[in-house]
């Protein structure tokens, strides 16, 4: 199945609506019908302001990032964007064309085509 990796990069401690902003992403992708998403806290890193933060064991928490991934249709990701504006979240993210499906797939899956690799 085509599709796209789309992921958004935000601070750790981060929060829209008292929430934790790659909570309320995840819970928002899901409530959207969106099949599943993940989200990475990261070992290091730095954004566009070049301060680099890494994880040390006294650092104060909330200054890394925190990336929450989904593999999407296109339909999906306009359905989260969507709700993103709506929300009026101000995000980064990435948005990569890929080929997704299930090997050895049962009913639920969505169909997978033969050329993706």
């Amino acid at each position: 199945m085509q599709g796209s990796f789309f992921r958004f990069y935000v601070h750790e401690n981060q929060r829209h609506r008292g929430r934790l902003v790659w909570e309320w992403l995840l819970e928002q992708a899901n409530k959207l019908g969106i099949r599943g998403g993940s989200a990475f806290r990261a070992m290091a890193g730095f954004g566009r302001h070049h301060t680099l933060h890494e994880a040390h064991f006294f650092e104060l928490a909330g200054t890394l990032t925190v990336e929450v991934e989904f593999i999407v249709t296109q339909e999906e990701a306009q359905k989260l964007l969507d709700r993103l504006h709506q929300e009026k979240v101000r995000l980064f993210y990435a948005y990569t064309p890929a080929c997704f499906g299930v090997i050895n797939p049962d009913a639920a899956d969505p169909p997978s085509v033969g050329d993706c690799v």
